[in-house]
């Protein structure tokens, strides 16, 4: 089945997340929707999907216009989704998932699982898959449980699949085992929309690749094309993908943690007797799907978290027990995970975000008075220094793009005296030439003789920054790794596989 859209706009208010949008998509294609965080790539597709109705344009399937007022009309038109985060109820089995909200019923009403478990085998048989249909998705991998959501789509007669960021949650090899179903579902003859901002991932699978920028279409490209043709597209300008760095010049040890362990209020183990150590001008990177404890160590370092077991010293000075004020005037930067939650306050200015963690301090605050002056100039300077894009120091926060966002929370962690710097998912949700722009900002504080640590699900990310990389599974260490250890043995290790010669 062939799907055209013509002319899709869709507006929430004064934003326009698409802008006149056209595409077509063939049986037997993979076509790629190449953009940034906020493009306008999964708007696009919930209007597809019936989720979003658009202000102006036509879905055409086979040549004939389409109104979906709901994702059943979408399903029932041959139309199915394969999310980033998944629609599964963890406590049912693959059979019960996949017959959910179109359930088979026998004579008198009971359920026909038997029915929805041939589906399953019918449709696992066919691709390989390899699904236990009485098996409870709870105890699955990750990898599997979207095999399930893949199998949910096909047992409703899909011929268009849209994969929103399936990736997002996966280790390399889960990823080269999808990348694998995918050209079989295209082989079969399914249309196949990928959306992705990944460009290692578009390379390797797509037939086709339109890149979108600000909710317009802004180019289309063959997949011969370089990263560097498709970052360009995707940013406006020519970007430099590589991270430029010397090799580490490290000095003593400076942060030492030692049986570190983190609990909740009801006693679950989310980080579990870690151990690390990270010297002075080295970046410990650290590894792993999202899930497996990595907020809560980072939070842990910074006095987050209220469970926490076992020692954090920073040039032999212990963290754990301190307050959150305390281990930041120790010398703490942190760049937290969700900047809109934890890094910045939405309604104050960039200039007002600029000093929340020296609100009692001078030069901006002298005798409990904000010294107007001294904050102006110091955000004049970091708007500049950082490269923010703003009308000016006095904008609310709230109204910049996530990557500037991103880099006022970097700007005010950065210009403080630091002694450790904690960096969470630094470049998430961030185009790609400000990606560039905070790597680069993380590898002159190496270089400055500062220890950092970087937590990151993006394994590219990870190995361009690290010196050396340290991989968490289940809350525990699984290995400690140099940065030159390679993707596959780093996957594996992501599995809570420990391959021989690694050392936990």
């Amino acid at each position: 089945m062939q799907l055209a859209l013509r002319d899709i706009t869709k507006r929430f208010g004064a934003l326009v997340a698409n802008d006149h949008i056209s595409l077509t998509v063939e049986p037997g294609e993979i076509h790629c929707l190449l953009g940034e965080n906020g493009a306008g790539k999964s708007t696009l597709m919930n209007v597809l999907y019936g989720l979003y109705q658009a202000d102006e344009g036509q879905i055409l399937l086979d040549g004939e216009p389409r109104h979906f007022s709901g994702p059943g009309d979408a399903m029932a038109a041959g139309i199915g989704m394969v999310h980033q985060h998944f629609m599964l109820i963890p406590v049912f089995t693959v059979a019960e998932n996949v017959m959910l909200g179109h359930e088979a019923t026998r004579l008198g009403g009971t359920l026909d699982l038997d029915a929805a478990r041939a589906r399953v085998r019918e449709i696992s048989d066919r691709f390989g898959f390899h699904l236990d249909p009485d098996a409870r998705v709870e105890d699955l991998p990750v990898g599997v449980q979207q095999r399930v959501e893949i199998v949910k789509a096909l047992s409703r007669d899909a011929e268009v699949l849209v994969f929103d960021e399936p990736t997002a949650v996966l280790t390399p090899q889960e990823t080269d085992e999808l990348m694998a179903i995918m050209r079989q579902l295209r082989d079969a003859g399914t249309a196949i929309v990928f959306i992705t901002h990944k460009l290692r991932e578009v390379r390797e699978v797509a037939d086709r690749i339109t890149v979108i920028r600000l909710g317009k279409v802004v180019g289309e490209a063959e997949p011969t094309a370089s990263n560097a043709e498709l970052a360009a597209l995707m940013v406006g300008r020519a970007v430099e993908l590589t991270v430029a760095k010397q090799p580490a010049r490290t000095g003593d040890d400076a942060l030492v943690v030692s049986g570190l362990t983190v609990t909740d209020a009801g006693g679950q183990v989310h980080l579990d007797d870690v151990d690390f150590t990270i010297r002075a001008g080295e970046v410990l990177a650290v590894a792993g799907v999202q899930g497996n404890g990595q907020t809560e160590l980072t939070e842990a370092l910074v006095g987050l978290q209220q469970h926490v077991r076992g020692s954090i010293r920073l040039d032999g000075h212990e963290l754990v027990g301190r307050s959150v004020r305390d281990v930041l005037d120790s010398g703490v930067g942190f760049i937290p995970e969700d900047r809109q939650i934890d890094g910045l306050v939405g309604a104050f200015s960039i200039a007002e975000n600029l000093m929340l963690d020296r609100s009692t301090d001078a030069p901006f605050v002298r005798r409990g008075a904000v010294q107007r002056d001294a904050l102006e100039a110091f955000a004049r300077d970091r708007l500049t220094e950082y490269d923010v894009r703003a009308p000016g120091i006095h904008t609310p926060v709230a109204n910049l793009s996530g990557g500037n966002q991103q880099k006022v929370v970097v700007a005010r962690e950065l210009s403080r005296d630091l002694r450790l710097l904690v960096a969470a998912q630094p470049t998430r949700g961030v185009d790609v030439g400000s990606i560039e722009f905070i790597h680069k900002q993380l590898i002159a504080t190496r270089d400055a003789g500062i220890p950092v640590l970087v937590v990151s699900t993006e394994l590219d990310e990870v190995v361009a920054l690290a010196d050396r990389i340290m991989v968490l599974y289940r809350g525990r260490v699984v290995g400690i790794v140099p940065a030159d250890t390679p993707r596959d043995v780093l996957g594996l290790m992501m599995t809570g596989e420990r391959p021989s010669g690694v050392s936990a």
